[in-house]
């Protein structure tokens, strides 16, 4: 499965296999990944990190083909040529907390091979500004709150304006005015690079992304667009006076009525579907020949 066809493909990874002793994180894992912002879902521990992982340079799959921009990761060239374009934002950046937000930074952009001390300088700036942390820049990590740390993290990985962009979980600790401008600014990069973005916000993938994949226990569930996903739950969603105890998920809403995900009875009064409602579907409802549920 791919997210995209045809030339456009900028990112290719085919039969991607990876264990940990035992656990198999990801089982024949295949996606494709265009210009734009692509969001992927999938409930904890599915394999979800494992995959941005290795899309960006840090784990070598034990089985499967990548093509990155053109390059293979899998070889050392390849791999080099990648890591030069690529910006990765991980769930735990490894900050060095007594550093300032201008020098962890610009620790980075040393790494990324900016030598150029005014050039390099005047880069750290620039994406310290993007982030909203141009006034914060001198503050050091240990004292800044969750939420500024995930922005220097950010910044970082903007560092050098690169093609690739991997970002894991990059609104978790933003309150909901931070998260709307984040949106607004990952739209923005997604224009001319590829940005792959984890998240469980869904309300950011329908928002911002163009496709989406959903992993579930180390496999591909669903690829495209978000209202496809959403319309997954078609006809899988209604509402009532009362809570159903036969549906996947019910809950009583704002209106004092129940919204209820799974089948409904007969005469149900069904509700438009969301991305959530989709997602629950899939990864929720047992399958045939599944002994989950």
């Amino acid at each position: 499965m791919t997210t995209s066809t045809g030339t456009d493909i900028a990112v290719r990874a085919t039969g991607l296999r990876l264990r940990y002793g035992r656990t198999v994180a990801l089982d024949d894992v295949t996606i494709g990944l265009a210009t734009g912002v692509t969001g992927l879902l999938g409930p904890n521990g599915a394999g979800k990190t494992s995959l941005l992982r290795i899309l960006a340079t840090a784990v070598t799959p034990d089985a499967g083909e990548l093509s990155v921009l053109g390059h293979d990761p899998l070889s050392a060239p390849g791999r080099l040529s990648v890591r030069r374009r690529l910006g990765y934002l991980p769930q735990d950046p490894g900050f060095h907390l007594t550093f300032t937000a201008f020098e962890f930074v610009d620790y980075v952009a040393i790494l990324k091979e900016l030598t150029d001390r005014r050039q390099r300088h005047n880069e750290v700036r620039r994406v310290l500004a993007a982030v909203g942390l141009d006034q914060h820049r001198r503050a050091r990590i240990r004292s800044l709150s969750g939420g500024m740390r995930q922005r220097v993290a950010l910044a970082a990985a903007l560092v050098g304006d690169p093609e690739l962009l991997i970002l894991d979980e990059p609104t978790v600790g933003l309150d909901p005015q931070q998260r709307m401008r984040f949106r607004e600014l990952f739209a923005d990069l997604g224009e001319h690079r590829v940005v792959l973005l984890s998240t469980h916000q869904t309300e950011d993938v329908m928002s911002l992304c163009r496709d989406v994949i959903v992993i579930d226990q180390g496999r591909v569930r669903f690829t495209g667009p978000p209202t496809g996903l959403a319309a997954l739950a078609e006809g899988r969603v209604w509402t009532s006076a009362a809570r159903e105890p036969a549906a996947l998920a019910s809950w009583r809403t704002g209106t004092g009525l129940f919204r209820h995900v799974g089948e409904p009875p007969p005469g149900a009064e069904l509700l438009t579907p969301t991305i959530e409602d989709g997602y629950l579907m899939l990864v929720d409802a047992p399958a045939d020949g599944d002994d989950r549920g």
